[in-house]
């Protein structure tokens, strides 16, 4: 029996990249301005129906015991699908007079606590908990502002707020045949044990991850129903999507645990020219991005406190005022250097600095790769 033509398919490959990073994420807590209370409210009501539907449909599967990994815990199937219209609730809102991307952060964690306070249940802190409290990297807000995430320059857009660069592995076969199932794996590594990056309050946290891949048109996401049970096992939970209704080959994960996630399961249905007389045989080019932590640029263009403050002139450190820097130049002039919570201060009063001099520690352990 004759075997189909196979799909050559771009070796293993390890993936340096400078200068890129993705945070239309860098997400935390920020104080919320004036005039985000409707929205807010909206969230609240959002929240408050993911947690009672999830303590509803806990009830009904007690004696399930199929579930899927979120974070370091077990969790029922519906509570991605909760937290997915959780997400979707925040693009809606983000359009409409809708508060910034840091104030809806902010909105999160309220929703959060008072989860907790109303519910007191497993079910109810393992959704929030494990979806909601680190997320600090959130690929929708690249989906909003990009309708290609890859630039014409090959750049992926991540990189536009992801400033630091790290490296990722992938390993992908060299060839599959047509109207196949295989697997890609992105390895996004770090000591996440270990490591611990600034949250927006300030305060030491993990870092969560998250990756892209870029595919020829016709090549997606596997459906669930045709998954191996092997590979879905091997997927631990994870959950991946398209980046849009126009660029299904483009698929998105993350924000999620890098303790956990460190190498991410991508399943993949290769196409099958017996549908579509379009797709050739030959070779075809992907492209991959992998992000760990925090980035230094929001989506609106403001800095984050995962970034080194550097003096703002030559002259003398003056005065220290919480996290404001004053230096006086040569000529008298007085220049003040605001840092963001959770800066690491280095320099003291009386200290002489040149222009674009540290005046904090470095707190970045993250960084894209491409």
């Amino acid at each position: 029996m004759a075997l189909a033509p196979a799909f050559a398919v771009g070796p293993s490959v390890t993936a340096p990249r400078a200068a890129l990073q993705m945070e239309k994420a860098a997400r935390g807590q920020m104080p919320s301005g004036h005039g985000s209370a409707g929205a807010g409210a909206a969230l609240a009501v959002a929240g408050l129906a993911a947690a009672a539907g999830v303590r509803k449909s806990m009830r009904g599967r007690r004696s399930t015991k199929a579930s899927v990994m979120v974070g370091n815990t077990n969790v029922a199937e519906p509570e991605s699908y909760y937290r997915d219209h959780l997400v979707a609730c925040r693009a809606q809102l983000n359009g409409v007079d809708a508060p910034t991307p840091e104030e809806t952060d902010k909105h999160m964690e309220g929703i959060q606590a008072f989860a907790k306070q109303a519910l007191a249940g497993a079910s109810a802190a393992m959704l929030f908990t494990s979806s909601m409290e680190a997320a600090v990297a959130y690929p929708i807000f690249a989906q909003q502002n990009y309708a290609n995430p890859r630039e014409y320059t090959g750049k992926i857009v991540c990189a536009n707020c992801h400033l630091a660069s790290k490296t990722i592995d992938v390993k992908l076969p060299q060839a599959v045949l047509p109207d196949t199932i295989f697997k890609m794996e992105i390895e996004v590594p770090a000591k996440y044990a270990k490591r611990r990056q600034p949250l927006a309050d300030g305060s030491k946290g993990p870092m969560n991850i998250g990756a892209i891949a870029v595919m020829p048109e016709g090549w997606k996401l596997a459906p669930k129903d045709r998954l191996p049970k092997p590979l879905k096992k091997e997927m631990k939970g994870l959950a991946w999507a398209p980046y849009s209704k126009e660029y299904p080959n483009i698929v998105v994960a993350g924000p999620v645990p890098g303790e956990t996630y460190e190498k991410m399961v991508l399943p993949v249905l290769s196409p099958d020219p017996n549908t579509d007389d379009k797709i050739l045989f030959g070779k075809g080019i992907f492209y991959f991005g992998g992000n760990r932590g925090r980035g230094q640029v929001y989506p609106e263009g403001n800095q984050s406190n995962n970034n080194q403050f550097m003096a703002a002139a030559t002259g003398t450190i003056s005065a220290i005022d919480g996290l404001k820097v004053s230096i006086t130049t040569p000529s008298g002039e007085v220049k003040t250097q605001e840092c963001l919570v959770g800066a690491d201060i280095v320099v003291q009063v009386g200290d002489e600095v040149t222009k674009d001099e540290p005046l904090t520690t470095n707190p970045n352990v993250g960084g894209f790769g491409q």
